[in-house]
């Protein structure tokens, strides 16, 4: 996996891009830990993206869908673009169909997930409701699987003005969250 704040060749540093996100990350079919490492890989490779830092990898139940899925691996990366929300989901989406993510079954088991939690601009968070984005992420302050890694990567880190921490302390699945361990 690419270390992040790795730049591409004669790219602006991050005060030259017009928006950091933070982007969440899953999978639960096939090798989950090689994918995500794979996948932050690609993020740092697209030339819309700067990766900028990467959570440590977690390991989740999964939350909704069907019974019988296996474990999740989940972690969170922020980034810096030039991309606006729309063309940034279109990247996230073409890096999923890279490592065949289908969507077949709602919360169903998937080779990779990636999505948009926040935006943030120089003026501050971006809000929208649309009906293929919202911003900030529809259900993230409620899901650990995502507030848990978020808070090991940046500890002082705020969804929609409420600290991270005290969103993963409510969330109903922080039991169920835990550090994967890193093969030495």
């Amino acid at each position: 996996m690419r270390e992040p704040g790795m730049g591409k060749p004669g790219a602006a540093g991050p005060d030259a891009h017009r928006a950091e996100a933070i982007l969440a990350l899953g999978a639960n079919l096939g090798d989950p830990g090689a994918t995500l490492a794979a996948a932050v890989d690609a993020i740092a490779d697209d030339a819309g993206l700067t990766l900028l830092a990467a959570s440590p990898v977690a390991v989740t139940a999964p939350v909704g869908g069907p019974a019988g899925q296996p474990d999740y691996r989940n972690m969170v990366v922020r980034v810096a673009t030039e991309l606006d929300p729309d063309e940034l989901l279109a990247t996230c989406h073409r890096i999923e169909a890279r490592f065949g993510r289908e969507r077949l079954v709602r919360w169903g088991p998937r080779t990779l997930d990636v999505d948009i939690i926040t935006v943030t601009t120089p003026a501050g968070e971006v809000h929208r409701t649309d009906p293929d984005l919202t911003l900030p992420h529809a259900s993230a302050a409620g899901r650990a699987f995502v507030l848990a890694p978020w808070s090991w990567l940046e500890p002082d880190a705020r969804l929609d003005g409420v600290p991270v921490a005290d969103l993963l302390a409510r969330a109903a699945d922080h039991d169920g969250v835990r550090r994967a361990e890193v093969a030495s």
